[in-house]
C-alpha cells in the first residue's frame, strides 16, 4: 500500500515555507505522494453542484489560495527526492494540451521522472464560462487532449488528428524520464471508471462506498481487458476513510482487500499538534506497518 496526502497545496500549505515544511516532513515520514488540488477562478456565485458536499458547495471563501498545482509541485520538488508529484486533480479540458505537455514533461524530467498526472473533467460550469472553454463535450475533449499529449511525449515529429487538438510533425522536449508520465483519472462516475481502463494508469475516485468503489473498480478493470490492456497495471487510490482509528493497520488491510492501492488523506489531518509531529507518528503506526 502507498500512501500520499491530499489538498496539499491548501490552507497553511499554499504558502512558501508551508508547502516545503509539508514537503519535507511528508518524505521523512514515509509518505509516497503529495496531491495537488486546483481551481483557476472562484466564481461569486456558482449553480454548478459541488460533487462532494452535501450542500453542493465549495468548503472555501473566495479569499481562499489554491496556488497553481504545477507550480507548487515544481516548488517542492526541489527539497525532495523520492516523493512522487502528484495532481488530484487538474482539470484538462480547461488547459492547452500541447503548452500542458511540454509543462509537465520539464516537471517530470528535472524531478527525475516523478510525476503523476491526476486529471478531471471538472464540475464548475461558471469557471470554463469565464476561462473561454465549452462546457458541453469536455469529456471528449479530455480524451483527445490525453492522446495528444502521450503523442509529444512519446516520440519527436509527432502527429495528432483529433476533434479538438490537430498537429503534424512537431517535437517537444524534454521528454519525461521514462518516455510518458502516468495519467490517473479523477472522477467517482462510471465514464470516467471507463475512461481510467481505456487511457489511464491509475483511477482516484473522489468518494464511494466499498460496495460503490468495487462496482467502479470492476468497470476500470473490465473496461482495460476490452481495450486489449492489463487491468492489473492500473493503480486504484481512493481517499483514507480514517486517520485517528483505533485499528489503523486493519483499516489499511480492508482497503487493501477492496483492491486499493494508494491511500491519501487530507493535509489538514496533520495540522495538530504540528505538521511535523503528526507526519511522523502517521508514519510510525501506519505507514511502517503497513508497508
Amino acid at each position: 500500500m502507498h500512501f500520499g496526502i491530499m489538498f496539499a497545496n491548501t490552507m497553511d500549505f499554499a504558502s512558501g515555507p508551508g508547502a516545503l515544511e509539508l514537503a519535507r516532513q511528508a518524505e521523512l515520514a514515509g509518505f509516497e505522494s503529495l496531491w495537488t488540488v486546483e481551481h483557476v477562478i472562484y466564481p461569486d456565485s456558482y449553480e454548478s453542484a459541488y460533487p462532494y458536499a452535501a450542500d453542493g458547495k465549495m468548503p472555501a471563501k473566495a479569499s481562499t489560495p489554491i496556488p497553481d498545482p504545477l507550480i507548487w509541485l515544481a516548488y517542492v520538488a526541489g527539497v525532495t527526492t523520492r516523493l512522487r508529484l502528484g495532481t488530484g486533480i487538474l482539470i484538462l479540458p480547461q488547459r492547452n494540451p500541447l503548452i500542458l505537455a511540454k509543462e509537465v514533461a520539464t516537471l517530470d524530467s528535472l524531478s527525475g521522472g516523478r510525476v503523476e498526472l491526476g486529471i478531471g473533467v471538472g464540475w464548475l460550469r461558471e469557471e470554463f464560462d469565464a476561462i473561454g472553454v465549452p462546457w458541453e463535450r469536455r469529456g471528449e475533449r479530455t480524451d483527445d487532449y490525453i492522446r495528444a499529449m502521450r503523442a509529444l511525449w512519446a516520440a519527436d515529429h509527432a502527429d495528432h488528428e483529433g476533434d479538438f487538438a490537430r498537429f503534424a510533425n512537431v517535437s517537444s522536449n524534454p521528454k519525461p524520464t521514462n518516455g510518458d508520465v502516468r495519467i490517473v483519472v479523477g472522477g467517482h462516475s462510471k465514464a470516467a471508471a471507463r475512461r481510467a481502463g481505456l487511457l489511464g494508469d491509475g483511477f482516484f475516485p473522489g468518494k464511494g462506498t466499498p460496495d460503490e468503489l468495487t462496482e467502479l473498480f470492476d468497470i476500470v478493470r473490465q473496461t482495460a481487458a476490452d481495450a486489449g490492456r492489463d487491468p492489473a497495471v492500473i493503480e486504484m487510490t481512493v481517499g483514507g476513510p480514517f486517520v485517528r482509528s483505533s485499528d489503523p493497520v486493519g483499516e489499511v488491510q480492508r482497503m487493501a482487500d477492496l483492491g486499493v492501492d494508494r491511500l491519501v488523506f487530507p493535509a489538514f489531518a496533520f495540522l495538530k499538534p504540528d505538521i511535523a509531529e503528526a507526519c511522523a507518528a502517521f508514519g510510525e503506526s501506519v505507514i511502517a506497518p503497513c508497508s
